[in-house]
């Protein structure tokens, strides 16, 4: 049995819509690019027949990498979790010690983790640094360049 992740209803339903995007567009696509490429003669020196093979390879590897996911995939209770300590699914806001800048972090399944909206991996060293912290501790992260302080300021579920 694969790993168990943890996604919420959104995180959750993305990767349905992605492997059904797969199976229900882009398997019949590329069954189709195969029999235009077979029908255009010799497969032998058929180079086109070679990369259509070659692309189904790959998409069928990524369907059967999402079936193992969503296989494994638990959908998270949230009135269940600890709100004063940081978890999955938790809003973190930070304060870094040495020049006070603050920043507000999500922390999320690897799968779900963006940046630019402010979620982040909880498999990535902040991360990591930030969970089971509670408001007034200090998560002491180790990032290439040493140690950095940051102090958790507040914790809330979104």
């Amino acid at each position: 049995m694969g790993k168990v992740s943890y996604y919420t209803a959104e995180g959750l339903k993305k990767l349905r819509d992605e492997l059904n995007q797969l199976k229900d567009v882009e398997r019949p696509k590329a069954s189709q690019a195969i029999a235009e490429a077979r029908d255009k003669g010799d497969l032998s020196e058929n180079a086109e027949y070679d990369a259509a093979k070659e692309a189904q390879g790959m998409l069928e590897m990524r369907i059967s990498k999402l079936e193992e996911t969503l296989a494994g995939a638990r959908l998270i209770d949230e009135s269940q979790l600890d709100t004063t300590k940081a978890l999955i699914h938790s809003t973190v806001k930070i304060k870094n010690q040495t020049n006070g800048a603050e920043m507000t972090y999500k922390l999320v399944a690897q799968s779900e983790a963006d940046l630019k909206t402010g979620k982040i991996s909880v498999d990535s060293p902040i991360g990591k640094g930030l969970l089971g912290k509670k408001v007034g501790e200090v998560a002491e992260i180790q990032v290439p360049n040493g140690t950095m302080k940051f102090d958790i300021v507040e914790i809330t579920r979104e």
